[in-house]
């Protein structure tokens, strides 16, 4: 190679090294630019953003109004700021895209007139309430009984069995020779001694009258009715008091039937009831609640409920099936589906879906369960909108935040703002803490004649100068409060003894 070629050679590969250290020494300085200039950046950035309060991870519903140590774990507070989505702390924020993957529905919280009218199944029994029972009056001997078994259908006066009865062929001798005196006094007293030994007033007007003895008597049913019972046999001897037949009237029946426990809280005495049997289905008889029984259905744990029927032509048998109607007065009712109650035994609650992509959690009453929907008694107005589906997601997230149920806003003593004549006046009652934080207080509290509230828990907003007050959970207090606008306010703590 000539000496011009390698001069050249060389001066390339010189100036390929100076244009590689070059670049070398440009990245370096921009990494160590960027690196000084990012935390800059961050902290702008942080600086700017607010910090609504401090709290523990493990323990969310603790508020702290400046950083530190927890005093729950070994960990440091980490702040909770206002572009988080938790400037309402009392409701949680989702997206669109986020309630869309989570499968979130809406339901219309709809207030309709609903009837208490039941409809439940029944079996027919006999009445035991008209019972006749058939009674030997004196001592004799059964000399014949006629065709009749347990289960007959008998009139009133039919035959049931003669009998020879000694006592009162002795007493009909004694009547007759009183007679013969012509002592009308004395006639008179014979014939009440016939009555006295229990020979009916018949049979004593045809001694009277034939002026013979009457040796055999025919028993005889008093009542139309089914026979239930028959004790008397051809040849045996009677005492007195001794039961012979059970008869069991049919004019009316009972329908007993099996009501479940949830479909009970509108039943009555005498109550309307429409019956139709299975028999006879275009049949419709009208009868009326006459008994609650006091014990339920070991088997089923329904109440037993007892319905009167009216028995026209006594055609209604025992054991017939029957399809009872029970007709109460109409109610307007709030309803929700089933679905978006979330019921921990405690309480229930319901997502609120407000503007935003807000969900509040709120505490509600509820009511009889009909066709896959809930009675709301309290906490929510026609018109609202409540998750439906999804709010078991939603209900665990509010728990990782610390977000409770809010106390009813809509119905009750507790939930009403506050009037004007209330606005700056001080209320005392007494009370349990049953959470604290900084700026709130949860209190177990008495009642307060003065607004008619009730004995119940609520939350309170915590002034200024309590807001250190060296209370702590469990502890009972007398307090005072005042309304400030829609909510209340603790302005004196004082402790008291238990």
């Amino acid at each position: 190679m000539s000496s011009p070629t390698m001069q050249k050679n060389l001066t390339l590969v010189a100036a390929g090294l100076l244009i590689l250290a070059l670049g070398v020494a440009g990245g370096i300085w921009w990494t160590k630019r960027s690196s000084n200039m990012a935390p800059v950046t961050t902290e702008s950035a942080n600086s700017e953003r607010k910090v609504l309060y401090w709290y523990d991870p493990m323990k969310p519903d603790a508020k702290f109004d400046k950083p530190g140590p927890s005093p729950f774990m070994d960990m440091q507070l980490v702040p909770r700021y206002a572009d988080e989505g938790g400037a309402d702390t009392a409701a949680l924020t989702i997206s669109t895209r986020a309630s869309q993957s989570l499968g979130m529905r809406l339901a219309t919280v709809e207030q309709q007139d609903i009837s208490s009218t039941v409809e439940v199944a029944g079996t027919l029994q006999l009445s035991e309430r008209d019972v006749s029972i058939v009674q030997a009056r004196t001592s004799g001997f059964v000399e014949r009984v006629y065709a009749r078994a347990p289960g007959d259908v008998i009139r009133a006066g039919s035959p049931l069995a003669d009998v020879t009865n000694p006592e009162w062929i002795g007493a009909q001798q004694e009547f007759f020779a009183v007679k013969a005196l012509g002592d009308a006094a004395l006639t008179q007293a014979a014939r009440q001694r016939l009555a006295l030994l229990g020979m009916p007033p018949s049979l004593i007007q045809r001694v009277d009258n034939s002026n013979h003895t009457v040796a055999v008597t025919t028993i005889t049913a008093p009542t139309s009715g089914v026979i239930s019972e028959l004790a008397v046999r051809q040849g045996m001897s009677l005492s007195p008091g001794m039961t012979l037949a059970r008869i069991t009237g049919l004019g009316t029946v009972w329908l007993e039937l099996a009501l479940p426990q949830a479909q009970a809280s509108g039943l009555a005495l005498g109550q309307v009831v429409e019956a139709r049997l299975t028999a006879v289905p275009e049949t419709v008889l009208k009868g009326k609640v006459t008994a609650v029984l006091a014990e339920t259905n070991q088997d089923t744990r329904t109440l037993r409920v007892r319905v009167e029927l009216p028995n026209p032509g006594q055609k209604l048998r025992a054991g017939m099936l029957a399809t009872a109607t029970l007709h109460g007065p109409s109610e307007s009712v709030l309803l929700v589906p089933s679905d978006a109650v979330i019921r921990t035994g405690k309480r229930a609650l319901v997502y609120l879906a407000e503007d935003g992509g807000q969900f509040k959690p709120v505490d509600v009453q509820i009511g009889a369960e009909r066709d896959g929907q809930l009675v709301i008694r309290q906490g929510l107005t026609a018109g609202q909108k409540v998750v439906a589906s999804g709010q078991f997601l939603l209900d665990s997230e509010a728990s990782m935040r610390g977000i409770v149920a809010q106390p009813n806003t809509v119905a009750g003593p507790m939930a009403a703002p506050a009037t004007p004549k209330d606005q700056g006046s001080v209320f005392e009652t007494r009370g349990v803490i049953e959470e604290l934080d900084a700026s709130n207080i949860k209190l177990r509290h008495e009642a307060v004649p003065a607004l008619k509230w009730p004995a119940m828990t609520m939350g309170f907003k915590r002034s200024k100068d309590l807001q250190s007050s060296g209370f702590k959970v469990g502890d009972t207090v007398q307090f005072q409060f005042r309304a400030i606008g829609d909510e209340y306010e603790v302005v004196a703590l004082k402790g008291v003894t238990p």
